[in-house]
Formats: structure tokens, sequence, C-alpha cells
């Protein structure tokens, strides 16, 4: 019984010394932890809010509140456990230590990373957009957090890392809505230069895609031994390039047969040398 006693009045005591040593860090330490989240909260609904309102794409509004919610609970935490008495310097060195491993093994996939969200938030292409780059035309059929997603005209898919996408020359097609299709034709000089220019003009009246309130052009480029090329600028919307491009050949080809426009043809200049 005495033995008993004893125990429970050395426990009391432990529990008394505890609280009068730690009481008041472990009271401060929940408190901290009921604010932080509270602020924390707070943060992140003001930043969705602010890019919202700003119009960041919504693609990546979830990953960024993620990324933010996430670093501001590590920082809590931190801050819980130097509250305790607990020596957080090691801890900030494991961290540190191992998002610089992390950052070394997946260097590419952060380029990468980094090279989304830059084309997600200031947007030089769109989703349908039809661009040119690292080489490959297509259409945008999707753009994620890594890579993007190009639907080439020969309908292949094209996957470009965002990475070199986001630090590279972009050729978006489609950001005025209007597109100039410039093509050059050669003809013998022997063809009326009228006639020329009134075969081409009838080909680009006709031509459905050419847009009627712009002025096209056709224009004598260059003046050879026996050709003249002309400079055929036509203005058609963005999303019927090719269907211009193509329309023009065939129908200039056939119109060029129909009112007797000639290729160049070879002339041999023969001296007589005594």
């Amino acid at each position: 019984m005495e033995q008993a006693q004893t125990r429970l009045e050395l426990f009391y005591t432990q529990v008394v010394t505890f609280v009068t040593l730690y009481g008041g860090r472990v009271l401060l330490a929940i408190l901290t932890l009921i604010v932080g989240l509270w602020a924390i909260g707070w943060i992140t609904r003001i930043l969705a809010t602010t890019m919202t309102k700003r119009h960041v794409d919504r693609d990546v509004q979830p990953f960024l509140l993620s990324l933010v919610n996430g670093l501001l609970r590590v920082l809590l935490l931190l801050s819980i456990a130097s509250t305790l008495g607990v020596q957080t310097t090691s801890f900030v060195a494991i961290i540190g230590a191992a998002g610089l491993a992390v950052g070394l093994a997946l260097q590419g996939s952060l380029a990468n990373f980094a090279g989304g969200v830059l084309i997600l938030i200031f947007k030089p292409f769109r989703v349908g957009d039809l661009i040119t780059a690292q080489g490959f035309t297509g259409n945008v059929e999707a753009i994620r957090i890594f890579d993007t997603t190009l639907v080439t005209l020969d309908n292949k898919t094209i996957i470009l890392p965002n990475g070199a996408l986001s630090t590279a020359a972009i050729t978006n097609i489609s950001t005025k809505g209007v597109i100039r299709v410039d093509q050059v034709y050669t003809v013998g000089s022997q063809n009326d230069l009228d006639a020329t220019k009134m075969s081409i003009q009838k080909v680009i009246a006709a031509c459905p895609y050419a847009l009627q309130d712009r002025e096209h052009d056709v224009l004598i480029a260059k003046l050879g031994a026996n050709s003249r090329d002309y400079d055929v600028r036509v203005w058609t919307k963005s999303d019927t390039y090719w269907e211009t491009y193509y329309y023009m050949l065939e129908h200039i080809a056939r119109q060029f047969g129909k009112d007797g426009i000639e290729a160049p043809k070879p002339k041999m200049f023969i001296t007589n040398e005594e």
C-alpha cells in the first residue's frame, strides 16, 4: 500500500514538473498551430481569389495552391517545433539537403515543370492554335504541366517538353487570326507580263479562302535571262492557311494551262566565229 502511494506521489511530482517546465510551451505551440492553420487557409483563399481575378489558367491554379499550402505547413511545423524547444537547425539542413538531391535528380523534370507553369500563365499559345515549334508545325491539342501535345497536319502526335518549348522561338500562326500565304511562280519571259498577272489574279478572285477585304499582291520579284518570278501574296484566315496554299498551287497551274502561260524555255545563243 505504501509502495503504491509512493509511486502515485512520484508520478504526481513528475506531472507537476513537466507542466511547470513545458506547459507554457505546449499551450503556445497549440495556439500557434490553431492560428497558423487559420492563417494558411486565409492566405490560400486570398491567393485563389487573386489568381481567378487575374485569369490564371485553371489547370495550374490547383497545383500552385497545393504548393503554397504545403510550403506554409512545413514552415508552421518548424515554428511549432522551435516553440517546443526542439532544435530545428538540423531539420532545416536535412530538408535542404534532401531538396537539393531531389532537384539534381529531377533537373530536367523541374525545368519542364517551370516551363509548363510559364506557358500556362503567360499563354504564348492556347489549345487549338496552329504553331511552329522545335521544327514541328501543328495544332496544339493539350498543354500539361510537363509537356505540350501537337497534332501535325498529317495527323501525327508530337509531344514537346515544356522546358525547351518555353525558352525557344515559337511561331504562333493563329494569334492574329489572319495570315498571308506567300508563294513564288516562275514563268517564261516570252509570256506577256499583263496577261500573266491577269491569269494569277483570276485564281485569287475565285479562291474561296482569300479575304475579300484585303489587298492581295502579284509582284514581279526577279527577272532572269529567260524567266520571270512572280511573288503572289494572298491573305486568308489562320485556320485556312493550308487550304489556301494548295488551292493556289493547283488552280494557278490549271489557269496557266487555259491562258497559255508557258514555263521558261532554255535559250541557246550560237555565234559564228570565223
